[in-house]
């Protein structure tokens, strides 16, 4: 039995029903296996074993009391899953979907996709089943405050430091943090993704995107081509999507699609992203009321999309960005992008990409930015936001974004750099979970058995 299926397997045993978690376990395990051969120190200290086991599991209750009086209890979550490098760094996601094993899926991601960005920061996420939809401010207000009543008892500026994720924005951290302050008694930069009236950074909410769209400037050079011009497919209408877009538009390329859970609108002119900003971020709409304005774009509802597949993927475009969900690009959309002349697909949300959808990119060498390094750009800057806040400055936009720019083109190195000293140049996947893995590993075992 191979040591891969022999880790899967015990993880079965030991953490049952958490697929995405041994899926992210065996993608990250199968390309590290060149490296375990060359060093075999890994096996020996055990860091496989040690890896996929979290420091620190907490699971918690949250009750909260709606505006007509009624009492909900949520499942709160906070997975502390590696500090080799530095303090805990990861968002909290309030989603229905949010269960253990999705929390330990993003958390072990997090691991690798923070050491990529060669700053201090250790490997977490958490969150809750909460649906911030269809609830007002007060509601969503007093189960933020009954979630960080339990969670400040885990977290600190040098301890943890979480962020914000889908469901979780300006507006939740606020309430979060004013919690915080009222418990803990400190001013302080426990949390990211702040409002830049108190301690928040410029380009954090922005930096997702634009550090997936820099990301994959750097794989189109290195293919002969440019960002200019090229038509885009961009799945999603969050933060990712929109500042993804943004980027693109700036860069001179066109997005033609987005999404929300509920369908997708293709517009061929090219998608209005101030509508998509008004409908989104000040409506909290769906996207289908987009062709109130625009009657010459498309919309596709979710039902009618195709079996095994989404409709976002099946138009004629240069690149992709899935920057929804995890597993939402399967193989037979993989296929219909290589169909219609896709160059590259560049990873804005964790694992989007199926297993099969991201090999069949790979064998087929179609330009693949894994989301583990083309999505590192908003832990990046929530790691700008906590050397801010402990020097108590704040940078301006365009020095902060001059610092994403430079940390991608680094990650980008380092993955295309890596590959290459294993003799797949074209396997981004392989380059950053060997350099991600490398960087934490060794930091295990310098630090002892612990």
């Amino acid at each position: 039995m191979s040591y891969v299926k022999e880790t899967i397997d015990m993880l079965k045993r030991t953490s049952p029903a958490q697929n995405e978690f041994y899926q992210a376990v065996e993608e990250v395990l199968e390309s590290i296996e060149p490296l375990l051969e060359e060093h075999p120190k890994y096996r020996q200290q055990a860091i496989i074993e040690r890896l996929v086991e979290p420091e620190r599991q907490i699971m918690f209750r949250v009750p909260w009391q709606d505006d007509s009086g009624q009492v909900h209890v949520n499942k709160g979550y906070r997975i502390e899953f590696n500090s080799a490098l530095g303090p805990y760094k990861g968002g909290l996601r309030f989603h229905p979907s949010v269960n253990a094993g999705i929390i330990k899926f993003l958390g072990f991601e997090q691991i690798f996709k923070n050491a990529l960005t060669g700053l201090p920061i250790g490997g977490g996420k958490g969150g809750s089943n909460f649906d911030p939809k269809g609830k007002s401010d007060a509601e969503i207000m007093r189960f933020c405050q009954s979630f960080m009543t339990e969670l400040q008892r885990h977290i600190g500026p040098h301890t943890d430091v979480p962020a914000g994720d889908i469901g979780v924005g300006t507006r939740e951290i606020g309430y979060m943090f004013g919690q915080y302050k009222r418990l803990k008694n400190r001013y302080e930069g426990v949390l990211t993704g702040k409002s830049l009236r108190w301690g928040g950074s410029h380009a954090r909410k922005q930096a997702t995107g634009y550090g997936a769209v820099y990301f994959a400037q750097c794989l189109l050079s290195d293919l002969g081509e440019k960002l200019s011009d090229k038509r885009c497919l961009v799945s999603g209408s969050g933060n990712v999507a929109i500042y993804a877009m943004e980027k693109l538009y700036e860069l001179g390329a066109k997005p033609i699609t987005c999404s929300d859970s509920s369908g997708m609108i293709y517009h061929e002119s090219g998608i209005d992203l101030d509508l998509v900003k008004q409908i989104k971020e000040e409506n909290h709409d769906r996207l289908k009321t987009y062709l109130d304005t625009h009657d010459d774009a498309e919309y596709i509802a979710r039902e009618d999309y195709p079996e095994n597949g989404h409709s976002v993927w099946r138009y004629q475009a240069d690149i992709a960005f899935p920057c929804a969900t995890q597993n939402e690009l399967t193989e037979q959309d993989a296929h219909a992008l290589a169909e219609n002349g896709c160059l590259a697909v560049v990873e804005g949300a964790n694992m989007p990409s199926t297993p099969a959808a991201a090999d069949f990119f790979i064998e087929q060498k179609i330009g693949y930015g894994p989301g583990k390094a083309a999505n590192a750009g908003g832990v990046a800057t929530s790691q700008l936001e906590m050397a801010q806040n402990a020097s108590m400055q704040q940078w301006s936009f365009d020095e902060v974004d001059r610092k994403l720019q430079d940390i991608m083109k680094t990650i980008y190195s380092d993955c295309k750099r890596t590959a290459e000293q294993f003799g797949e140049p074209d396997n981004l996947v392989l380059g950053a979970n060997i350099a991600g893995f490398k960087k934490v590993a060794d930091a295990m075992i310098e630090q002892g058995v612990v």
